[in-house]
C-alpha cells in the first residue's frame, strides 16, 4: 500500500489481470483472472467452465470442508483452497474483486500469497468513490474450540491487526509466535511464507492420492521424527527427485526458509484470509492460538454474528431525556394541525433533511386504552402508524420551501407489527425519507423503536398540499 492509501475508501483492481498453476489436491491446471468489480461486491469467485458459470460469495456460511484448506460451496459449484488468494487481497488493502476460475481450485503456485500479491500489484489498486464502512469490535469475543484445543479472540482496538502462536508439540517447530501491527506489512512481513507440512502428514496424503498437485516446493516439509531410506526414496519418485534428505534442522532439503518462523507466519496468511469470509472489514486485534482453518471459519462466524446483530443496534436512535429536544410539543404544535387527544408525538429529539426522530411517552390514561382491551392494555398498531406519520408531517414539512403545509397520507405499504406497545412503555418513532421529495409526493420508512427492538415498521408514503 502507497502512502495516498485511503484506508476509508472502497478499492477495487486498476485492471484484470491473470495467472495459472496447480491445484494441489486436484492437480489440475487453473487459469486464474481477477477482475475489477463496483463498490459493494466483495469477494466473489466465479467457475467459468461451468455451465451457467455460476458465482460463489466468499462468505463464511457457504464454507463446507476446511480439511485440507478452505472450500466454498454454493449453486452447485465449489472451490478450494481460496484462503491464500483471500488474503492476499486483504493485504494489498482491495475490497471488491471477482475471481474468475476454470477449475475447482485457486492455483497453489509456492504454497503462500506472494505470487498473487505481485499480480495485484500489476493491475494496481484502484481507489473508489465509495467510503468503507468499518466494524469495530467493541467488547472481547472469544471462541474455542475444546477438541482441537485452539483458541480465537477479537479484542477492540483502533486497527485491524493480528497475533499468532502455534505450538504443534514438535521439537523441529517448538513454540513460535508471529504479529501483523498494520495490514500495510502484510506484503513484506506475511505474502511470502508458504504453507508446511509434517512428513507423516504428507506420506498420508500421498498414500491416499490426496495431492495430485504435488510439486515439493508447494510447501516447507518438516520431519520432526526418524526416517528410513526407503521413506525417502519413495518421496524422492514422488516428487520427480533424485534424491531426498533431512536438513540437520529438521526439514527436507527442497527449500530455505524464508524467515526464521516463516509457519507461525503463514499461520497468520492464513488467519487473514478465512477471516475475509466475515463479510465485512473489521477493525480488532485477532489473537489466534493455534489456529486452523476449521476454527478460523467457526470465529468468522462468530464475528459475522456479532456484527450483524450490532449492525441493527447502530441503527438505533439513543433518547437521552437531558438533552433539550430540537421541537418541544409547543413547536410541534406551530407544525401539524394536530391537537389533543389526536398529537401523538410529545417531542422531536433528532432532525436531519432526511430523517427524524421523535418519542411518544405511552401512559395508562391514554384515552384509547378505555375501550382497547382495558384489562390488558395495547397500544392500537394503527395509532403507532399514525404516530410515525406525524412524525414523517414535520419531516417533510421541513424539508419544503417556507410557507404552511398539511400533510395527507395516500398510501401504507409493507407494515409489520413484531411486538406490543402496553403502558410505560417509551415508544422511539424514526421516518427516513427513501427519495428526494418531488412534486409534494414524499416516500418515508417509519420504525417504531421500544429499548433496542423494533416494534413497528413499513413504508409510508404522503401527499404535501400548500394550505389555502
Amino acid at each position: 500500500m502507497d502512502a495516498n492509501f485511503n484506508p476509508d475508501k472502497q478499492h477495487t483492481l486498476g485492471s484484470a489481470i491473470s495467472i495459472s498453476g496447480t491445484g494441489l489436491h486436484t492437480g489440475s491446471k487453473v487459469d486464474m483472472t481477477l477482475k475489477p468489480a463496483n463498490p459493494g461486491f466483495g469477494f466473489q469467485f466465479q467457475r467459468v467452465d461451468m455451465p451457467g458459470q455460476p458465482v460463489i460469495k466468499a462468505d463464511c456460511d457457504l464454507v463446507t470442508d476446511t480439511s485440507r484448506g478452505t472450500t466454498l460451496e454454493d449453486n452447485g459449484a465449489k472451490v478450494s483452497t481460496v484462503e491464500h488468494i483471500l488474503a492476499a487481497l486483504v493485504g494489498m488493502g482491495v475490497d471488491n474483486c471477482l475471481i474468475e476460475l476454470n477449475g475447482p481450485e485457486i492455483p497453489i503456485m509456492d504454497g503462500s500469497s506472494a505470487p498473487f500479491v505481485e499480480i495485484i500489484e500489476k493491475a494496481g489498486v484502484l481507489e473508489q468513490d465509495a467510503a468503507k464502512q468499518w466494524y469495530f469490535i467493541d467488547q472481547n469475543i472469544s471462541h474455542y474450540d475444546e477438541k482441537k484445543r485452539v483458541e480465537m479472540t477479537a479484542l477492540p482496538a483502533t486497527d485491524y491487526k493480528i497475533t499468532t502462536l502455534i505450538d504443534f508439540n514438535s521439537p523441529v517447530l517448538g513454540t513460535q509466535h508471529a504479529g501483523l501491527k498494520h495490514m500495510s506489512e502484510f506484503k513484506s512481513e506475511i505474502s511470502s511464507c508458504r504453507t508446511f507440512v509434517f512428513l507423516h502428514e504428507l506420506e498420508m496424503l500421498l498414500e491416499h492420492n490426496l495431492i495430485k498437485g504435488g510439486d515439493i516446493n508447494n510447501a516447507i516439509v518438516v520431519v520432526d521424527k526418524p526416517v528410513t531410506e526407503d521413506e525417502m526414496e519413495r518421496l524422492a519418485k514422488a516428487f520427480g527427485r533424485k534424491k531426498m534428505e533431512v536438513k540437520s534442522e529438521g526439514y527436507l532439503n527442497n527449500l530455505e526458509l524464508r524467515f526464521p518462523n516463516e509457519p507461525a507466519r503463514h499461520k497468520l496468511l492464513d488467519v487473514v484470509g478465512d477471516l475475509a469470509l466475515i463479510g465485512y472489514p473489521i477493525k480488532a486485534h485477532i489473537i489466534a492460538n493455534r489456529p486452523g482453518h476449521s476454527t478460523n471459519v467457526d470465529f468468522a462466524r462468530v464475528i459475522k454474528q456479532y456484527i450483524k446483530k450490532n449492525k441493527q443496534l447502530k441503527n438505533i436512535p439513543v433518547y437521552d431525556p437531558n438533552q433539550p429536544p430540537v421541537y418541544s410539543l409547543q413547536q410541534i404544535e406551530k407544525t401539524l394541525p394536530h391537537r389533543h387527544p389526536f398529537l401523538l408525538v410529545d417531542k422531536i429529539i433528532e432532525l436531519s433533511d432526511k430523517q427524524i426522530v421523535g418519542v411518544k411517552n405511552v401512559t395508562f390514561d391514554e384515552w384509547f386504552f378505555k375501550g382497547h382491551f382495558p384489562n390488558n392494555p395495547v397500544m392500537p398498531g394503527v395509532l403507532q402508524v399514525e404516530a410515525l406519520a406525524q412524525c414523517g408531517g414535520i419531516l417533510a414539512i421541513n424539508a419544503m420551501p417556507p410557507g404552511e403545509y398539511d400533510t395527507y397520507f395516500i398510501k401504507i405499504d409493507s407494515v409489520k407489527f413484531k411486538q406490543k406497545v402496553v403502558p410505560g412503555d417509551t415508544m422511539i418513532l424514526k421516518m427516513e425519507l427513501l427519495s428526494p421529495i418531488r412534486r409534494g409526493i414524499c416516500e418515508m420508512r417509519g420504525t417504531v423503536y421500544v429499548g433496542n427492538k423494533v416494534a413497528t415498521e413499513g413504508d409510508l408514503m404522503a401527499q404535501l398540499v400548500k394550505r389555502g
